[in-house]
């Protein structure tokens, strides 16, 4: 009997040898924040995709929302985008639990309708797809009281917005993924135990047979716990690579197979992994590095910010100089320029507290709903230098608006 065990447990290992470098999914990257690149797919192997959706050895995937044959999760994210495709529906068939998809695109209200109708478990989606349904004008209309867990994911999800999904949207369990379409897609996430501050102000802990670790951007060394740097991650997950592009490839894994992510992230002497931001959206303003993920979590506690993207512009003096772009809350008529630097004053670090402020509608996003910066920034170039609204513009004015005068650094 052991000797047939054996060599049953032998060919199962042989078969997923085997599947870890054959192609099952080519998906479109839509996390770039260039044209060019989103046509740029990656290859993902059969074993990746399988061992995601097992996920059950560590409370990752499908296990951490305790998915059952009675779990209904709403999937509002797009099909053709990882998260969608697999991080939500093929999670759901292998546990059995109906996937209610509320419109052909995300629609806000038709989410909200479909949770409400179906007694919805969990919900997935981007954080901005949670921004746009609390900020419905009459979210609190609707019975969302059967949503216990879900996930947020996709890009940064802002500790505020978090708050408000366990708070107002009844998701006490749910949980924040760290990933990207490269790695299948999660590499890290938080667990339905973890305490609430460690759900809404980290992405979690790294999931089962997956590595994680912080470098140093500049030499490549491994930093200690607690300080910033690239976010590498390595094992089955990662994509076999990138469809007909060698040297792109070869630029994002390296000969250790870890795959350089761009994300500048912080790991806890827990594991706890927080990201800070993107090395390509650092914005340096006169010699300091600029964070915009740092000031986009404090903006978002501003009572008439529904949403913000902050970006860095062109500026002679200084090289680079910060612009928030900001999608006002339902009923907050106008913000203005000498209103957000009082709201910044004494709270946030001179050199970090906008210069600009553009009010605006809505975000260019891509097809799964992620923020396109790069034409915030494009848009933003071609303005300068900018005209000055004043008070009586419309609120949602979208020129550019100059702070009054430059915060003098302490003394």
């Amino acid at each position: 009997m052991m000797t047939k065990l054996l060599w049953r447990a032998t060919a199962v290992l042989t078969v997923i040898g085997a599947l870890a470098a054959v192609p099952l999914l080519l998906s479109h990257d839509s996390h770039s924040q260039s044209a060019a690149a989103q046509a740029v797919t990656a290859r993902l192997a059969h074993a990746a995709v399988l061992e995601r959706e097992r996920g059950e050895e560590a409370g990752g995937g499908a296990d951490a929302q305790a998915y059952t044959d009675r779990a209904y999760p709403g999937d509002e994210v797009s099909m053709d985008e990882i998260q969608g495709a697999l991080a939500a529906n093929d999670a759901a068939t292998t546990h059995g639990a109906c996937v209610v998809i509320p419109a052909p695109t995300f629609d806000p209200v038709a989410t909200l309708s479909a949770v409400e109708r179906e007694r919805c478990t969990s919900l997935y989606g981007v954080p901005t797809m949670f921004i746009s349904e609390l900020a419905l004008p009459d979210f609190a209309t609707f019975d969302l009281s059967s949503l216990r867990t879900g996930i947020m994911a996709g890009s940064l999800c802002p500790v505020e917005v978090m708050r408000r999904v366990v708070g107002e949207m009844h998701m006490r369990e749910v949980s924040i993924c760290y990933g990207m379409t490269e790695t299948s897609p999660v590499s890290t996430q938080t667990r339905p135990d973890d305490g609430l501050m460690r759900r809404t102000s980290t992405v979690g802990r790294v999931l089962p047979h997956v590595e994680v670790k912080i470098v140093d951007p500049a030499t490549g060394a491994t930093v200690p716990h607690n300080t910033r740097g690239e976010l590498c991650t390595r094992g089955y997950s990662v994509m076999l690579g990138y469809w007909q592009e060698p040297e792109r490839t070869a630029e994002a894994i390296d000969s250790a197979r870890w795959m350089h992510t761009g994300d500048l992230a912080v790991m806890d002497d827990k594991g706890y992994v927080q990201i800070v931001g993107r090395m390509k959206d650092m914005i340096v303003r006169g010699g300091e590095n600029v964070y915009p993920r740092e000031i986009e979590e404090f903006l978002h506690t501003h009572p008439k910010v529904a949403d913000v993207q902050v970006v860095g512009v062109p500026d002679e003096k200084y090289g680079e100089e910060i612009l928030a772009c900001v999608i006002l809350r339902e009923g907050a008529r106008t913000l203005t320029r000498d209103e957000l630097a009082r709201f910044c004053r004494g709270r946030l670090a001179h050199y970090k507290v906008p210069r600009y402020l553009r009010l605006m509608d809505a975000f260019p996003m891509t097809v799964s709903g992620k923020v396109r910066k790069v034409e915030l920034r494009e848009a933003a170039a071609r303005e300068l230098l900018p005209e000055t609204r004043s008070e009586a513009d419309p609120a949602r004015s979208e020129t550019l608006a100059e702070r009054a005068e430059p915060q003098a650094a302490p003394s």
